[in-house]
């Protein structure tokens, strides 16, 4: 087996029902078998720490089951594998919260990915949409944040091209998909993200509304927000999708997730401004040009509230 030939041959593995039941193989050389509840990666990985141990860790999941596998390596040091069952991209970056209480935890990413397409577009399809439509964000966040760079703009913009076709709406092309997502997730760790997943990530926190959803309700909301500050960046999102729009052909894609309101997913307006007041003041907002204030974010998340 490929974690056995790279050294990770006794593990713990951090997984879910859904993700284990599609791969039981992978559970024939762990330890001890752990399941990941939902809720933050902090509180969760703080709790599966005296489960974890101190032996290496394969995370079988979404980017939820890899980031609190990587939180955990981050605190104990150990080995960290990740085999994607979504599109999150979140085994190719270093991003994710450290343990409650941990010190001096670092940030990691995995030493070694199994990235098996049939397995990471292994959803059905309004959800495999939405994991597609997180995975684009994290695509287009990478073209314009100060760390953008020529390599990474080319993997993310292929990225793009690879997500928007593989999204056919009869027959998702799902080798496109998880390669587009790798891409996407090696862009983004490369140049880190900006107002958008800030604003997505605390929508998800204090609203309760599910991540991959979020991100590709508010997605076009935040494309057409950042059109006029990063023209080059985004006219070449769009001629990549092959539009004259760059959001219109992104909110075509977010249609195909069954969801294009953030109040279809359970927000409500009274959670609007919490969820500004804790989202402007970050410091990643500052990472997008012409870095918008609260009064922006609180007119996108309206129209995004629909």
């Amino acid at each position: 087996m490929l974690l056995g030939a790279h050294g990770i041959d006794a593990y713990t593995l951090l997984t879910t029902q859904r993700a284990l039941a599609q791969a039981p193989a992978v559970a024939q050389g762990a330890e001890a078998v752990v399941y990941v509840p939902a809720g933050r990666v902090d509180e969760i990985s703080a709790r599966l720490l005296p489960q974890a141990g101190a032996r290496a860790l394969v995370a079988l999941g979404g980017g939820r089951v890899v980031d609190t596998a990587k939180a955990i390596a981050g605190a104990t040091g150990a080995a960290c594998a990740a085999v994607p069952t979504t599109l999150s991209g979140a085994e190719m970056t270093r991003f994710h919260r450290v343990p409650a209480g941990a010190e001096n935890a670092r940030l990691v990413r995995p030493s070694l990915v199994v990235a098996d397409p049939a397995l990471m577009a292994s959803q059905g399809p309004q959800e495999l949409a939405a994991s597609a439509l997180n995975a684009l964000a994290h695509a287009i966040e990478a073209l314009y944040t100060p760390l953008a760079n020529p390599v990474a703009s080319m993997a993310a913009l292929r990225a793009a091209h690879l997500i928007a076709g593989g999204l056919a709406p009869d027959d998702p092309r799902r080798d496109d998909l998880a390669l587009g997502a790798l891409l996407a997730g090696y862009a983004s760790g490369q140049t880190g993200y900006a107002f958008h997943h800030v604003l997505c990530q605390t929508t998800v926190r204090l609203a309760g509304t599910p991540h991959a959803q979020t991100n590709a309700v508010v997605l076009p909301h935040s494309v057409r927000l950042v059109a006029p500050r990063a023209p080059r960046e985004i006219g070449r999102l769009a001629k990549t999708l092959g539009a004259g729009d760059a959001a219109a052909a992104v909110a075509s894609l977010t249609a195909r997730t069954g969801v294009t309101k953030l109040r279809d997913l359970g927000m409500r307006p009274d959670q609007i401004d919490p969820i500004v007041e804790a989202a402007a003041p970050r410091a990643e907002v500052r990472n997008t040009p012409s870095p918008p204030g609260p009064a922006e974010l609180r007119g996108l998340l309206e129209a995004a509230l629909g």
